[in-house]
């Protein structure tokens, strides 16, 4: 209730700060903001018509990278099976990039969009959220959640994917929505030795959502509530909370098998995951190549490093040729790559948005991301991480990732260790098997999507 009071006081001052909004939200673009000018650039081109009267009849809200592909391939099936309704979407952090493969005259991204120094992680530091709220993350929130706002005079529908900041978007609508909450689950407190305070912390609450959080979650106009496994979706409805598990939605958009993984069978094969966030993928990078000058495997080693369609090859480049990688113009392993690399024995092979396909191939994964870990996972491949500084893949988020996957991933505390492992894992495939089986246990089969876009269908479109 307090927080119903605070949100709905915070709307009526910044109403009467700013009388003409009801004109539309240009004003607010012209206003006397901190940011000036250079807002103007961050706000993405289908917002130029935010104040036609057409109602759009559903809008997405997302705040990750992950949550970002969970929502676009909901999307599209949702445009597969629904016609003749038009779909919004919002991503909270960055650009939202995927959302542009998405070609349909029913289809618009929309919202003031900005890369945040955090990557998105502001709540993992103190640091982070200075860092962003000297960006102007607040304004830029303060401006997107106007947009939502104005939604309730549309009848609109809205879908929440990710955590606490679309789902507060979401009930302050005051539309019906659905929230599929993706980042957290009940396995990282209840798994392992559970001498943490934040295991304590969540022990005491009975999950690792948060109080104010669910009582979100209970919000009437709450339509579908969707989690990403069954322990979390039970331990909720122990609150009288009636979550559903319908499957892992992660898994429905990479590929279980590539015929072409027999261009590369004879080799041993490594996946390279170093994250979506800049420059911090780059410290990863650096690291993991780093570590890999010191592998001696007297082998024939290929290493797949998938790139985000964000990332700056050039710079990637920059780092091959600092641990002494030659490009190839004469080598080709014809499985879409973009670039073949060589040092000795050992080949690394690069291609921008060839995650889904790629993944497959991998015996073991070099992992400082979050989603990509855990689709590896669910295919069956284990992996290594190894913590940097941040702001996202710290040494709390690997351990929480790793309890997550029951063991699947597992952290290293340095180099040694991490070729150790790496060593043992590429030469025994017993070692292999039996680390990825619980990470595909828990992460579960494809198919998710479909289910969750029929209970969206069922409960709040019609």
């Amino acid at each position: 209730m307090c927080l119903e009071r605070f949100t709905a006081k915070l709307f009526t001052n910044l109403k009467k700060a700013a009388p003409r909004f009801e004109l539309g939200i240009k004003d607010l673009q012209s206003s006397a903001l901190p940011l000036g000018h250079a807002a103007e650039k961050n706000s993405i081109e289908s917002c130029n018509d935010l104040n036609s009267k057409m109602a759009h009849s559903i809008l997405f809200i997302c705040n990750g990278h992950g949550e970002d592909v969970i929502a676009s391939e909901i999307i599209k099936k949702l445009l597969e099976k629904i016609k003749n309704k038009n779909i919004e979407v919002l991503p909270l952090v960055g650009h939202g990039e995927v959302f542009n493969s998405i070609k349909s005259n029913n289809f618009r991204k929309i919202g003031y969009l900005k890369e945040l120094p955090s990557g998105g992680f502001s709540n993992q530091s103190l640091k982070g959220f200075l860092l962003d709220l000297f960006a102007g993350f607040l304004i830029y929130s303060l401006r997107n959640f106007f947009i939502v706002k104005q939604k309730s005079k549309h009848n609109c529908k809205i879908i929440a994917v990710g955590d606490f900041l679309p789902l507060l978007f979401a009930w302050s609508s005051e539309c019906e929505f659905s929230f599929i909450g993706t980042p957290k689950s009940d396995h990282t407190w209840s798994s392992g030795p559970g001498w943490a305070l934040s295991d304590f912390y969540h022990k005491m609450k009975g999950s690792e959502w948060d109080p104010w959080e669910m009582f979100l979650m209970k919000s009437p106009r709450c339509r579908n509530l969707i989690m990403r496994d069954k322990i979390t979706a039970y331990n909720l409805n122990k609150k009288n909370i009636h979550a559903k598990y319908l499957g892992n939605p992660m898994m429905d958009f990479v590929n279980a098998s590539n015929d072409k993984i027999s261009n590369i069978i004879s080799f041993k094969r490594i996946i390279l995951l170093v994250g979506s966030r800049y420059p911090e993928a780059f410290k990863n990078l650096n690291n993991f190549l780093d570590c890999l000058q010191d592998f001696n495997l007297h082998m024939d080693l290929v290493i797949l490093l998938p790139l985000s369609l964000n990332a700056d090859v050039m710079q990637i480049q920059s780092y091959l040729n600092k641990y002494g990688f030659t490009k190839q113009s004469k080598v080709n392993f014809l499985i879409d790559e973009d670039s073949v690399w060589k040092k000795k024995d050992q080949y690394v092979v690069i291609g921008k948005g060839k995650f889904n396909s790629w993944a497959n191939m991998a015996e073991v994964g070099l992992s400082n991301a979050g989603t990509a870990t855990e689709q590896i996972a669910g295919l069956g491949i284990p992996s290594l991480s190894l913590p940097g500084p941040g702001p996202q893949f710290t040494k709390s988020f690997a351990k929480r990732q790793s309890r997550l996957l029951g063991g699947s991933v597992l952290v290293c505390k340095n180099k040694k260790i991490l070729l150790k492992r790496l060593s043992l894992l590429l030469k025994g495939k017993v070692d292999r098997l039996e680390q990825a089986k619980i990470g595909k246990k828990r992460m579960g089969e494809s198919g998710a999507s479909k289910k969750i876009v029929d209970a969206i269908n069922l409960h709040l479109l019609s």
